[in-house]
């Protein structure tokens, strides 16, 4: 995907966000550390366009709730933001990219530090398939068709890329 296209997606989760949730509502948009935390930003402006007003973003990072921490070196651990209160809002979690579905379930197992949502729904710029827990997102970008040994990477300006774009490599 090039530039304009990684917007299209943006703006059409956006869309699909504000017609299923009234302006007034309680919706907040918590971007999952690292890839998710600027698509949520740009999520709450596409928002603030439908809704006349501003959408909180926060960001959590799922490092140490990952089922694999034995597995790895040591998390590289980036901070959980999360300025405002989570009860009994609709909070929706941002990502770059679905895969096996275990950095959701680790994000919903980070929210439950901070209170109880009222829902949580998941948006996702691309979702690749290959699935490993039973995780659907409710908003997608894009459905990409991957083969297990193939990287997809999320090229996005605010971490340095001299223009979005989403890449597919083989491992």
């Amino acid at each position: 995907m090039d530039a304009q296209e990684v917007q299209r997606a943006l703006e059409q989760i956006g869309a699909a966000l504000a017609a299923q949730h009234a302006p007034g509502t309680d919706v907040v948009l918590v971007g999952i550390q690292r890839g998710g935390v600027p698509l949520a930003q740009r999520l709450s402006k596409i928002l603030a366009r439908h809704w006349g007003r501003t959408v909180p973003v926060g960001s959590v990072d799922v490092s140490m709730h990952r089922d694999d921490l034995n597995q790895r070196p040591v998390p590289a651990v980036h901070p959980t933001v999360i300025p405002f209160d989570i009860n009994n809002r609709a909070v929706v979690l941002v990502d770059d990219v679905l895969f096996s579905a275990r950095t959701i379930r680790a994000a919903m197992d980070a929210l439950n530090d901070f209170g109880r949502p009222k829902r949580i729904q998941l948006a996702v710029l691309i979702d690749r398939g290959h699935r490993e827990l039973p995780i659907k997102a409710d908003f997608v970008g894009k459905e990409i068709e991957t083969t297990i040994d193939e990287i997809v990477t999320v090229e996005l300006t605010e971490a340095g890329a001299e223009t979005d774009r989403v890449v597919i490599t083989k491992k």
